[in-house]
């Protein structure tokens, strides 16, 4: 395996863990049992990269060529289960998940699965089509946690509150753009930061997008 690989790989197992936790935290909180929230985790995990292959053309997708991923998922959200168990004021109060470590997991996880997805597509051959590597790139890192709230029964985060998928399409945008001009692990790092940056900025102020009619407005009769 060339070192380039071996980052890459290294960067997909941290990601992966960081999603799985997002996942099985919420199985644990809608009360599901262990296979629950082992298929919440992994789904989370991996979903993302799931959908982006197909949408490639890349089959069977890489998750099921190289099942360490889903492994690694699996072990995450057991460990996640445990905590629940002995533990469960932990999970229910949000607490873990209050966590400025579990906050920057995520953040990392959706940067890294955001570059990856968009070098995923250069590596398939689509190296001159920027629309579609940045659509794949924010379906990769937000893919996953689309799968988990349909699959737990809730409209997506993403499609209601904060700023997870603009974070996304930002550094998309950004190293879809710039790596032509730049070393290519330059513009992977600089992509991935800008989501990390902004996702950890809109968590700490509660940035959101605006909508169109406010939580709390009254309905009509």
């Amino acid at each position: 395996m060339e070192i380039g690989d071996t980052i890459v790989f290294f960067v997909e197992i941290v990601g992966t863990v960081a999603f799985a936790l997002s996942g099985s935290v919420m199985a644990v909180q809608r009360r599901m049992d262990i296979f629950g929230v082992l298929v919440l985790g992994v789904c989370t995990a991996v979903g993302g990269g799931v959908i982006r292959d197909l949408l490639l053309g890349i089959t069977p997708p890489n998750t099921f060529r190289n099942p360490v991923y889903a492994l690694v998922a699996a072990l995450a959200s057991a460990l996640i289960f445990f905590v629940g168990k002995s533990e469960p004021e932990i999970i229910l109060t949000n607490r873990i998940q209050n966590l400025s470590l579990f906050n920057f997991l995520d953040a990392m996880g959706l940067g890294i699965f955001t570059v990856i997805g968009i070098n995923t597509a250069i590596s398939a051959g689509f190296a001159g089509n920027r629309f579609l590597q940045i659509f794949v790139g924010v379906t990769t890192g937000v893919g996953g946690g689309i799968l988990r709230d349909m699959l737990a029964g809730v409209t997506p985060i993403v499609l209601r509150k904060q700023i997870y998928a603009s974070a996304s399409f930002l550094g998309a945008v950004l190293y879809a753009c710039s790596y032509p001009f730049v070393n290519h692990w330059v513009a992977m790092l600089f992509g991935a930061a800008i989501v990390v940056i902004v996702r950890m900025l809109a968590a700490k102020y509660l940035w959101n997008l605006p909508v169109a009619i406010p939580e709390g407005w009254p309905e009509e009769k």
